[in-house]
């Protein structure tokens, strides 16, 4: 049986401990064994590495230099890695290591809760299978992306509230390489009811099963 750990924390706003409930269920329903922790030293615990999917589902946070070369050495070794919204854009901001891993850093959301259209992109990659462009009322995430990272998905600012950035295009759903793991990130989701949209809940069950070992 596959091992998911899912830790959560940070921002009450985002609803941490409701999310990772929710989205633990999911992959308990996928057949994973699932453990919930809201100690954020657990990633560099000694068993990380015996993880197939990790999900950091943290708002800011700190997290100790040991336990992000553990965590980090881990992933490079091939533990998946998977986060929505707050989680891995916006966790652990002062730790360099974690912003290398991430592939994705929170900068702004114009406009706070908007409505805006979240627009596939054709790779043909079976995460994004069947799913068309869609609107979606939340936060627009505004994010800094690593060049490296392939999109799945972007949106496009309208310059509304922030004229300076109109048309600009960021991606919001993403795949990533660590060393050997797998990294899936999806900006959707700014609370645990948002998951309940079709599109956004399978994009994130699917790339959370192609990020886990």
């Amino acid at each position: 049986m596959k091992r998911a750990l899912i830790v959560w924390g940070g921002l009450e706003l985002h609803e941490p401990e409701r999310g990772a409930k929710l989205v633990g269920g999911w992959l308990q329903e996928a057949g994973f064994e699932v453990t919930l922790s809201n100690d954020y030293d657990v990633l560099g615990g000694a068993d990380i590495a015996s993880y197939d999917l990790v999900m950091p589902q943290v708002t800011g946070g700190e997290l100790s230099r040991e336990a992000s070369i553990a965590f980090c050495a881990a992933v490079e070794q091939g533990v998946g890695v998977a986060a929505f919204h707050h989680g891995l854009a916006t966790s652990f901001p002062g730790n360099p290591r974690m912003r290398f891993l991430a592939g994705s850093t929170f900068a702004s959301h114009p406009g706070d809760i908007i409505t805006y259209r979240v627009d596939p992109v054709e790779t043909g990659d079976p995460v994004m299978a069947g799913i068309t462009s869609f609107p979606h009322t939340s936060e627009q995430y505004f994010l800094h992306v690593d060049p490296s990272v392939e999109a799945l998905a972007t949106t496009t600012f309208s310059g509304e509230h922030a004229w300076w950035k109109k048309d600009v295009k960021v991606p919001v759903v993403f795949k990533s390489r660590f060393g050997a793991g797998r990294l899936f990130y999806s900006a959707l989701g700014h609370k645990p009811d948002e998951l309940a949209d079709p599109s956004i809940a399978t994009i994130l069950k699917r790339g959370m099963a192609w990020a886990a070992r």
